[in-house]
């Protein structure tokens, strides 16, 4: 009964069984297989515009080095202040750019605001050799606070940041929950949107370990193979992180399984809603979501063998739902909850 985050589930079915199809047999290395190949046409399809895809196992080495064909060693790369770029990918995007500085800005509810960014780039620094120069704008669809960026939202971000000759990068981790989540064509709220490159994830969503660094603008991703090897993500046995990907993108199991996630995280936070106490902190757009309950109530859960991360605040707590959550999980939690306030409840009277 894990709420903590949508990686500690293990591995789908499905994923399982690709994994084992793909491991028939020999075939060519690094990338030079027909599941590999095959991803990058899966992807152009979903996203009906020419790609370059390379896949990757780590969200982290998805973004950093997504980042690092964007923006110069002297660059600035806008985010929000919660960005997991920022507060937890222990400088990588920093490494792997060669130094380019992070600006982190507020937002409510998680994300960046298109006037704040028209704030930070009328200050005067590009062009001044003291400062480091904007090259690159990253928002993260679906965002840490679990709200979701409407395709309008990305646009007027994405215009803003091209005038000023800035590239946009999606951190998609949770991507396929924001596509579930609006329902919208995955192009609509990417490459027509104005996004430049997106990191999309697919360990949160079922797999075992595979992400995908797709380029809808190609010319970036000329040299983005010199970094993927020397970032250590060239996986010699590379159709086994390819396989993950197919099997999420063909059939759109990877809808599937974020529309289940969806489901439970408003199942849950409905629930936890009526229970006395509680006050859920922000909308619920997608697979997770940020509640305050009383300590008494978040000490009985704990001890009734519920796991959550405590953070966002004093007795704040993060709930995520995921692809295989079971609904009795969720009632059960909720059950629980209730219980506990109700003692509180009786304790004070």
């Amino acid at each position: 009964m894990n709420f903590c985050s949508d990686n500690v589930t293990g591995v789908a079915p499905e994923i399982m069984a690709a994994l084992a199809a793909a491991n028939m047999g020999a075939a060519m290395g690094y990338g030079n297989d027909d599941i590999t190949r095959r991803v990058e046409k899966h992807v152009a399809e979903l996203f009906e515009t020419e790609v370059t895809v390379f896949p990757v196992a780590t969200g982290t080495a998805a973004n950093a080095l997504a980042l690092s064909v964007m923006t110069p060693s002297y660059g600035a790369i806008y985010c929000h202040e919660l960005a997991h770029i920022n507060l937890d990918e222990c400088g990588a995007p920093e490494l792997f750019s060669g130094g380019a500085k992070l600006i982190d800005l507020p937002g409510a509810n998680g994300k960046l605001d298109a006037a704040l960014i028209h704030d930070e780039l009328a200050k005067g620094t590009q062009g001044n050799v003291h400062n480091a120069q904007p090259a690159a704008v990253s928002l993260t669809q679906a965002t840490e606070a679990g709200t979701v960026y409407k395709p309008a939202e990305v646009a007027e971000i994405a215009e803003l940041a091209h005038k000023h000759g800035l590239k946009v990068h999606m951190d998609g981790t949770r991507f396929a929950n924001a596509v579930a989540s609006l329902g919208c064509a995955p192009a609509e709220m990417s490459w027509r949107a104005g996004v430049d490159v997106l990191s999309l994830g697919g360990t949160k969503n079922g797999a075992m370990a595979a992400e995908a660094v797709i380029f809808f603008d190609r010319a970036l991703a000329a040299s983005f193979g010199y970094h993927r090897k020397r970032g250590g993500h060239l996986f010699s046995k590379m159709r086994f992180v390819s396989a993950q990907l197919e099997a999420l993108l063909k059939d759109g199991l990877w809808l599937r399984h974020a529309s289940h996630a969806n489901r439970m995280a408003r199942r849950l936070a409905d629930g936890v809603a009526r229970v006395r106490g509680a006050e859920i902190l922000g909308p619920i757009e997608a697979n997770l979501f940020f509640v305050r309950l009383p300590e008494p109530v978040l000490k009985g859960l704990e001890a009734d063998g519920f796991r959550f991360y405590r953070e966002g605040g004093p007795q704040t707590i993060r709930l995520v739902a995921a692809f295989n959550t079971d609904p009795a999980h969720v009632d059960a939690f909720i059950a629980s909850a209730a219980r506990h306030a109700a003692a509180v409840r009786s304790s004070a009277a």
